[in-house]
């Protein structure tokens, strides 16, 4: 069973997300936080696998609660909750270690398959909405800037994956681009993560843009 956290100044919202959780046989609520400094409190206590955390919250906003969290011996996925699809707190989500966003338009069946795709370990970098707030709020480098020296540390095949993880393709589109087994696309990105410290894709998406391997608005 999925244990889910649902943080949001909005009582509402809160009661709407907890009738589509609880309507699924394999996630179930294990609270609810009225703000950040609760969602933290509760984060820890009952240590849930997944928290919907609403980025804009009274007494400590969901950035600084996810900064936290990102710090604790047992660090649940972080699914930021925000009303806008261009919302100026997201890119500072993803470099904070969120697994990813949702807006609160969400429909009820990609709210249950988010909070099962994080709970699994993968980030939900796959809607084309997230790629697009990457791009939006990520600043090239000048051109003729060399690449992080961290980057270095990758073959040119672990490359075109980060390339394309930027993208936001999944492991089988990667692998159908690049003529290569899902398994091995895998191991790919494992190995991406390694090397270069990241906890997800959408760290490493996020580096590939800022180092300029990846530009805004190039397929």
């Amino acid at each position: 069973m999925i244990r889910v956290l649902i943080a949001d100044d909005q009582a509402l919202v809160r009661g709407g997300f907890r009738l589509i959780i609880e309507a699924q046989p394999d996630i179930e609520v294990v609270a609810e936080a009225a703000d950040g400094r609760e969602a933290l409190r509760l984060a820890r206590e009952l240590d849930p696998d997944v928290v919907l955390m609403d980025i804009r919250m009274p007494e400590m906003d969901g950035l600084e609660a996810l900064r936290q969290l990102a710090t604790a011996d047992s660090q649940p996925h972080v699914l930021m909750l925000t009303t806008f699809d261009l919302d100026e707190y997201v890119y500072r989500a993803m470099k904070l270690g969120a697994a990813g966003f949702l807006l609160k338009t969400v429909r009820p069946e990609q709210l249950a398959d988010a909070v099962r795709t994080v709970a699994a370990g993968d980030a939900l970098l796959a809607p084309a909405i997230t790629r697009r707030l990457i791009e939006e709020f990520v600043r090239r480098p000048p051109p003729g800037q060399e690449r992080p020296p961290e980057l270095a540390e990758l073959t040119e095949r672990e490359l075109g994956v980060l390339r394309l993880i930027a993208r936001g393709l999944s492991n089988a589109e990667i692998g159908a681009s690049l003529h290569l087994g899902e398994s091995t696309v895998k191991t790919h990105v494992t190995h991406i993560l390694m090397k270069l410290g990241l906890r997800d894709r959408v760290q490493a998406a996020v580096l590939a843009y800022e180092s300029g391997l990846a530009q805004p608005g190039v397929d």
